[in-house]
């Protein structure tokens, strides 16, 4: 039973489903993530969802960051145990 299944979630409420992330220079992910969880301690390059390009130096494993992310790229990322967040 879902007790709050008639709520509308924002981007303020918690994940409802996640996806693992391959990072790649070529291929989007398939869906924007809310947030990203970091299983091992490395750096993160990205594209956000407005197409600004940014590098997270030394994100902690265990973490999530609450990034609105399109890609994650395979050049200039280091961490890894990627789940993407929504």
């Amino acid at each position: 039973m879902d007790e709050f299944e008639d709520h509308q979630s924002g981007l303020a409420s918690p994940a409802e489903a996640a996806q693992a992330i391959t990072p790649s220079d070529s291929l989007a992910l398939p869906r924007v993530t809310r947030a990203i969880y970091v299983g091992g301690t490395g750096n993160l390059r990205v594209m956000m969802r407005s197409g600004d390009v940014a590098s997270f130096a030394g994100v902690q494993a265990g973490m999530v960051y609450p990034l609105r992310v399109a890609q994650v790229m395979a050049t200039g990322t280091t961490a890894t145990g990627l789940v993407g967040l929504r």
